[in-house]
């Protein structure tokens, strides 16, 4: 499925590739999280550019950006690039919408790298609390085995972890899409790099600060979520006092694959 990112951003450990969908004012920043990249918006962002320009863009380490030994992939340093990248495209108070580690890297950008935001939307959102579980945490535990995998062994896992993303269920090129980037020994590696770099200390030092965020925040959630469960979308909206809360019927962490028109409502809303 063609999907390509044509601008760059260089940084000091490599280029993130990035793109822009339609002109004019009120920009909106999508944000992708793990092991996802700018492809989970194709839908998406087309049909907000409609009314809005839209930028999209592939963390350093996943997708089309470069992906090297060597990088330092944390949340904090994804934050500290996003707040860059904002001011690359000279956005001072953009809305801002994140899925999964998204979240947590444009939370990290917002209060401890002094980004602005006109408004925050958060999609099945890791952003503090425990949220280290299930395959994700295995892995960390057990990376030294797991890196020892053959590629056919690696394959099914991470098919199978992006299959459980999905409460419908993926398409086989969609699938294949979301493979391809960690594809050879090469997408091998650098998928497990960026998951061993992935810690709730980087979200533990600003959970206390969340209560004090003041821009209007909608968190929405899949309902049959399996990969953060519900509760962690209460907790969230629990702790950002204002924030509303808004629950999307039959879909699971994968909103944009398994309800993208209940997504666009609520974000042309």
């Amino acid at each position: 499925m063609n999907w390509t990112l044509p601008e760059e951003f260089e940084t000091d450990e490599g280029v993130i590739r990035w793109g822009r969908f339609g002109a004019g004012a009120d920009p909106v920043v999508l944000v992708h999280g793990t092991a996802f990249s700018s492809f989970l918006w194709r839908d998406i962002a087309p049909a907000l550019a409609l009314r809005r320009p839209v930028f999209v863009f592939d963390h350093l380490g996943y997708g089309q950006s470069d992906k090297r030994d060597g990088q330092d992939l944390t949340l904090a340093a994804q934050g500290r690039r996003f707040a860059r990248l904002l001011e690359h495209w000279g956005l001072h108070a953009p809305s801002v919408v994140a899925h999964d580690i998204g979240g947590a890297i444009v939370l990290r950008a917002l209060l401890r790298e002094g980004s602005t935001y006109r408004d925050l939307t958060l999609l099945d959102a890791v952003s503090g609390g425990h949220w280290e579980g299930g395959l994700f945490s295995l892995i960390r535990s057990n990376s030294e085995v797991f890196e020892r995998l053959p590629e056919y062994a690696f394959t099914a896992i991470a098919a199978s972890h992006f299959r459980n993303a999905s409460q419908r269920g993926l398409r086989p090129e969609v699938l294949e899409a979301f493979l391809e980037p960690w594809r050879g020994r090469d997408g091998q590696d650098a998928y497990y790099r960026q998951y061993r770099q992935l810690s709730e200390d980087d979200t533990a030092d600003y959970d206390t600060e969340l209560a004090g965020i003041d821009v209007p925040v909608k968190v929405l959630w899949g309902r049959e979520d399996r990969i953060l469960p519900p509760e962690h979308g209460i907790w969230l909206s629990q702790q950002i006092p204002h924030a509303t809360l808004h629950w999307i019927a039959d879909a699971g962490h994968l909103v944009q694959e398994d309800a993208p028109a209940q997504l666009l409502a609520h974000l042309l809303s």
